[in-house]
């Protein structure tokens, strides 16, 4: 096999250093369409993962108080959300701007003062309304909302059935006298509140559908520069193939299309590792190696049963044939073509009259004589066992003198025999060279007697049937255990297979 180009050693400074100044353009446009799929990957995955990005922490195992903090992550929220068109729900808006007032009324004067009382009394009615109106649904958050029930009803003791109950219970003035504020506000500061600022209320453009400015700045930034840069190529190439239609320019650079697309934004990848890998920023032949050759083996070992199938199911229906005994009978009918020179009066003979004329020449002139002295030895040792068993009786075969006159005679008239038959070889191939008439015309009767004597015994008897039913199940046997073995070894098998001849092939290379 092969060795991959990516297996010679070569370094990035090196690629860098190599580059010649014209292609500073394409590195450049390379890295910036790499930073635009970036973006587009972030754009998309804003809206799921926002809650992320505005608390920045990972809670890995939900309804535990397992956190991960992201603290040197910066809070982009505010940058971000009027691109999507998000603003701040009113609702719970209204509802975090409630509990600092009643936060700094419990710390200033306790939950003992009429305006403390107040204040519990209005914080309960916003749960009560927040549970009831669920303001949630809007941002398609439900579910944080029944996160923030369950969180209160855990809280209260002994925990309650009702979220309403559960917040009346907590935010008492009985409750809070023996429960500090200062604890219980940590508990709305980690639990209730976080999950109440994540709800949030976007915006509708005049299409029907949730804003989004993404394309603004993607159009401006990005896809500008990328259709400068598609117009470069595309000149470029023009002027290298004048005689090339502009149809055939604009194809033949299909995946840089994606570029320019407002939609499928995540097939950008596709030209931008074409990108990476033509500018020499990014050695992409590795993963191209191994994606490749993953493919290419898969769809090799596919198309191997697919036409190991039509192959072996092809020729069970030709035995199956009920015509097999004229197919046999056709085997020795010469081709019906219309020619009078000599080659084609050679091609019109049938197949099997040429293989016949092409092997037995070869066979009588060329392979024979050389098998003159072990044809000798094999006629000897035939004659010497029948004269000892014929010839002599047993008292006179253990006189040695006798002996070498028997063995003397035997090779005498096996030489003799051998060489008449290869006279005969010799002679029969120079004729069978020899273009006659009568020998050909024989030479076809005898081929067309043979397969029509051999239609004629195989239709008498239960022997074409049987024949029939034999081969069909040898064929069924090798088909079922063809596609086994190629099932078993797979294709983790074949590129272990393939794996292992590039690594001897490198060791004998070293």
């Amino acid at each position: 096999m092969v060795q991959p180009r990516w297996l010679r050693p070569r370094h990035w400074r090196d690629s860098l250093s190599s580059v010649p100044p014209g292609r500073r353009w394409e590195q450049f446009v390379a890295l910036w369409a790499s930073l635009n799929l970036v973006l587009v990957v972030f754009d998309i995955t804003y809206i799921p993962l926002r809650d992320f990005w505005l608390q920045r922490r990972i809670y890995p195992l939900p309804g535990t108080p397992l956190v991960i903090p992201f603290t040197v992550l910066p809070d982009i929220t505010p940058w971000v959300d009027p691109i999507k068109g998000i603003e701040p729900h009113r609702d719970t808006a209204h509802y975090e701007r409630h509990w600092q007032q009643l936060d700094a009324q419990l710390l200033k004067q306790g939950p003992e003062a009429p305006e403390s009382r107040a204040l519990l009394a209005e914080q309960v009615r916003l749960t009560e309304l927040m549970i009831d109106e669920n303001p949630f649904l809007v941002a398609n958050k439900s579910g944080t909302l029944e996160r923030i029930k369950n969180q209160l009803r855990q809280h209260a003791q002994p925990p309650q059935d009702s979220a309403r109950q559960a917040s009346a219970m907590v935010l008492s003035p009985e409750w809070l006298e023996q429960h500090p504020w200062r604890q219980e506000r940590l508990f709305w500061q980690r639990e209730v509140l976080p999950l109440v600022a994540t709800n949030y209320w976007r915006s509708i453009d005049e299409n029907g559908r949730p804003t989004d400015r993404f394309w603004r700045l993607d159009l401006l930034w990005f896809q500008s520069v990328f259709a400068v840069d598609i117009l470069i190529r595309l000149l470029a190439m023009k002027r290298r193939r004048p005689a090339m239609p502009w149809r055939d320019v604009v194809l033949r650079r299909w995946y840089d299309l994606p570029l320019l697309l407002p939609f499928w934004r995540l097939s950008r990848v596709v030209p931008v590792m074409a990108r990476l890998r033509s500018s020499g920023l990014v050695d992409a032949e590795p993963v191209r190696a191994v994606v490749s050759r993953g493919v290419v083996t898969l769809m090799a070992v596919e198309l191997i049963e697919v036409l190991a199938l039509q192959l072996v199911d092809g020729v069970q229906g030709l035995v199956r044939s009920p015509v097999v005994s004229d197919r046999l009978r056709a085997l020795g009918r010469p081709l019906q073509l219309q020619s009078s020179s000599e080659q084609d009066a050679f091609a019109r003979q049938g197949e099997f009259e040429q293989l016949l004329r092409l092997w037995l020449p070869l066979l009588l002139e060329k392979v024979l004589p050389r098998l003159e002295p072990e044809l000798q030895d094999l006629a000897a040792h035939a004659l010497q066992r029948s004269l000892e068993a014929t010839a002599f009786p047993p008292a006179l075969q253990q006189l040695k003198p006798l002996l070498l006159v028997e063995r003397q005679l035997s090779r005498q008239l096996a030489g003799g025999m051998v060489d008449g038959v290869l006279e005969i070889s010799r002679g029969t191939a120079v004729e069978l060279r020899q273009q006659d008439e009568q020998g050909r015309d024989l030479l076809q009767r005898t081929n067309e007697a043979f397969w029509r004597e051999l239609a004629y015994v195989m239709a008498q008897d239960a022997t074409l049937e049987r024949s029939q039913e034999l081969v069909c199940a040898l064929l069924e046997q090798l088909k079922r255990t063809y596609l086994v073995g190629v099932n078993q070894a797979g294709v983790e098998g074949l590129m272990d297979e393939l794996d292992q001849i590039s690594d001897d092939q490198s060791a004998v290379g070293t």
